[in-house]
């Protein structure tokens, strides 16, 4: 969900070709307060989650970039790294993307044998797949083109 102050970043929103610091702020939270843009322009999204209209939303706004882009995404962990996963998938680089987690929360860990993505607390411990329901162990090893952490099969050597 967009503020209301903020207008569509599909269509006439954003000026097409925009150079500046994009801000996009997830949660319930009022706060949007960032870093200082530089005097760079400015523009500010704010959604109650990471969805798959918000981000199909994030990338069309990413689209209406030009190169020198910032983006800066700000809220719980799941939906930033999320976000940040859509913006890698258009072509925005790690140093043009600074992720500002609010809280700590539960994690995503991908599954290599199902593919699926399920939600989890944290490394070292274990959770069932959501998609396979394989008992996987979660690493700390995170993807951020998967916007996730790696889980693998935590008691594979006993099945033999």
């Amino acid at each position: 969900m967009r503020s209301a102050s903020t207008p569509s970043a599909a269509g006439t929103g954003l000026e097409p070709g925009f150079r500046g610091v994009i801000c996009v702020f997830f949660g319930s939270t009022d706060d949007t307060a960032v870093p200082d843009a530089d005097s760079q322009p400015r523009y500010d999204l704010h959604f109650e989650a990471a969805t798959a209209d918000t981000l199909s939303e994030l990338m069309s706004v990413f689209s209406s970039s030009r190169v020198g882009v910032r983006l800066v995404l700000a809220g719980p962990p799941t939906d930033i790294r999320a976000a940040a996963a859509a913006a890698a998938d258009c072509g925005l680089l790690g140093e043009e993307v600074t992720l500002l987690p609010h809280e700590t929360g539960p994690r995503l860990v991908y599954c290599p044998h199902c593919l699926a993505t399920t939600i989890d607390g944290a490394a070292g411990t274990e959770v069932k797949c959501q998609g396979c329901a394989t008992t996987l162990s979660i690493t700390d090893h995170f993807s951020r083109r998967r916007g996730a952490y790696l889980g693998y099969s935590a008691h594979a050597e006993e099945a033999a």
